[in-house]
C-alpha cells in the first residue's frame, strides 16, 4: 500500500501540474466511454494518434503506422519489444518488471532489457510488497529478496498448485496461468482458474480451482478466499486495501429457455470486477451475472436448471461488469491525471464472438469506497473488419505518472502519457 500510495501522489503533483497547462484530458470533455473501440471510430474524449515506434523496435505487426486511441493531449510510443509479455510490476528501483511465462522468464525492460528470472513454471503474476517480489508459476508462488536489481533468496509461499503437469489432469488446463497480490495486512492472495468451461468438479479438488485463495501473515496452508470464480486473472488491492478481481466468465451458455444460441452466447454472460471479501461466492458454474452493474445472478441452465446446486438470487451482487467474452486479465489501480483514482484493466477482446469484442485499456474510477463503470482509457487495437493489430494484457502506473502496458499479441510494452 505504501508503494502505491507515493506512485498515486507522482500521479496527483502531474494532475495539477497538467491542469495548469490546460492539457488536462478532464478539462471541457467528458470522460471516455465503453465503445466497440475500432480503429475508425474513437469513443467520446478519445483522439486516433500515431503510435510512436523507435526504427529499432519496427518489427511487425508494428512495422508499419498503427493508431491507438488515447486522451486528448496524451502520447504513446513502444518502449520495448517482449514477445508474448504478460503482466508488469514496477521495482522498489523503479524498474519495471515483465513476465513471460510462454519462455519462463521474468525481464527487466526498464530502464534496460535483461533477464531477472529464468527457467520458472509459466510465471505470470508480479506483485511487490515493500522490496519483496512475489511471483506467481503455474504450479507454486514464490517470494524473492529483490536487491541492487536482482532477485534473490527464493522461498515457497504456496507450493503444489494444479496445472497442466499435475497427473490427475492429464495434460489439460485451459486457465493454468495465475496471478498474486499481498493485502495491507501481509496476507497472499493469488487466483487458480477453472480447468474448463464449466468443471464443476474444480469446486470439490484440493487445492480446490476457480477460487482465490489466501495464505495468511507470516506463512501457513493456503485457504479458499473466494469460491466460483472461474478464471480471476486480475487481482490487485485497491486504495482502502479491499481486494478486487477481474473475473473472465464462461462460454457457449444456454438461454432461459436451455438453448445455445450464438445471438445470446454473443452477450451473455457479462465479465465480472467484483470486490472480494471472506467466503464470497461468485457463482460459477451454477450460476451467471445478468444485466447492468450491480449485476443480479442468473440460473445456468445447464448445470443448474432447477436451482438445487446453487441459489443464484442469494448471491450479492456483481459491482461492476465488462462486455460478455471482453477477457479482462491484468488489473492494478493507479491515480491518472484528469480522472482520479481508479482501476486499469488490460482488456484481451474477444475470442469466440460473432462480432469481434474489441481490445482495449478499461479504466474504472473509484468512487467512496466502489468502482464506476467501464471507461475506454486506449483503444483502437481492432480494425473494423475484426482484425487485430494489439491486444493489451496489463497497464500499471509508473513512478515518473505515466501508464505501461503490455501486449502479447504485439510483442510490445507501450508508455502512455500526458
Amino acid at each position: 500500500m505504501r508503494v502505491w500510495a507515493a506512485r498515486s501522489a507522482i500521479a496527483l503533483v502531474t494532475a495539477v501540474a497538467l491542469t495548469a497547462c490546460g492539457t488536462n484530458p478532464g478539462t471541457g470533455s467528458p470522460p471516455p466511454t465503453p465503445s466497440a473501440s475500432t480503429s475508425e471510430h474513437p469513443p467520446a474524449g478519445l483522439a486516433s494518434v500515431l503510435v510512436q515506434v523507435p526504427e529499432r523496435f519496427a518489427q511487425a505487426p508494428l512495422d508499419e503506422p498503427r493508431h491507438a486511441q488515447i486522451p486528448a493531449g496524451w502520447t504513446i510510443e513502444v518502449i520495448a519489444r517482449v514477445p508474448k509479455a504478460r503482466m508488469a510490476a514496477f521495482a522498489p528501483d523503479d524498474a519495471l518488471l515483465v513476465s513471460v511465462p510462454a519462455t519462463g522468464q521474468v525481464l527487466t525492460v526498464r530502464p534496460d532489457q535483461r533477464t531477472l528470472l529464468d527457467g520458472l513454471e509459466q510465471p505470470h503474476g508480479l506483485f511487490f510488497a515493500g522490496p519483496t517480489l512475489y511471483v506467481a508459476e503455474s504450479n507454486r508462488i514464490d517470494a524473492y529478496d529483490y536487491v541492487d536489481g536482482r532477485a534473490v533468496n527464493r522461498r515457497t509461499i504456496a507450493d503444489d498448485l494444479p496445472d497442466a503437469k499435475s497427473p490427475d489432469l492429464h495434460g489439460a488446463y485451459a486457465h493454468a496461468l495465475k496471478s498474486v497480490a499481498v493485502g495491507p495486512d501481509g496476507a497472499v492472495y493469488f487466483s487458480i482458474g477453472s480447468t474448463g468451461n464449466i468443471s464443476a468438479e474444480d469446486r470439490t479438488a484440493t487445492p480446490p480451482r476457480a477460487t482465490i485463495m489466501r495464505v495468511p501473515p507470516g506463512g501457513g496452508p493456503a485457504t479458499p478466499f473466494a469460491i466460483g470464480v472461474r478464471n480471476g486473472t486480475g487481482l490487485a488491492p485497491a486504495p482502502d486495501g479491499s481486494l478486487w478481481t477481474a473475473v473472465n466468465n464462461r462460454d457457449d451458455v444456454a438461454d432461459p429457455q436451455g438453448r445455445v444460441r450464438q445471438d445470446y452466447v454473443d452477450d451473455h454472460p457479462p465479465e465480472s470486477v467484483a470486490k472480494l471479501t471472506p467466503g464470497r461466492e461468485l457463482g460459477w458454474p451454477y450460476c451467471n451475472p445478468e444485466g447492468p452493474a450491480p449485476a443480479g445472478f442468473i440460473r445456468d441452465m445447464q448445470t443448474n436448471p432447477d436451482g438445487s446446486k446453487l441459489d443464484c438470487a442469494a448471491l450479492p451482487p456483481v459491482e461492476q461488469t465488462l462486455g460478455a467474452h471482453s477477457a479482462p486479465l491484468g488489473m492494478s489501480f493507479a491515480e491518472l491525471p484528469g480522472y482520479g483514482p481508479g482501476a486499469l484493466v488490460g482488456v484481451h477482446g474477444s475470442w469466440n464472438r460473432r462480432s469481434p469484442r474489441a481490445p482495449e485499456v478499461s479504466f474504472f474510477g473509484w468512487h467512496n469506497g466502489t468502482l464506476g463503470p467501464q471507461q475506454t482509457l486506449v483503444g483502437g487495437f481492432q480494425a473494423d473488419d475484426g482484425s487485430r493489430w494489439g491486444r493489451p494484457v496489463a497497464a500499471v502506473a509508473g513512478p515518473d505518472g505515466a501508464i505501461y502496458i503490455t501486449d502479447d499479441y504485439a510483442g510490445a510494452v507501450y508508455r502512455l502519457s500526458p
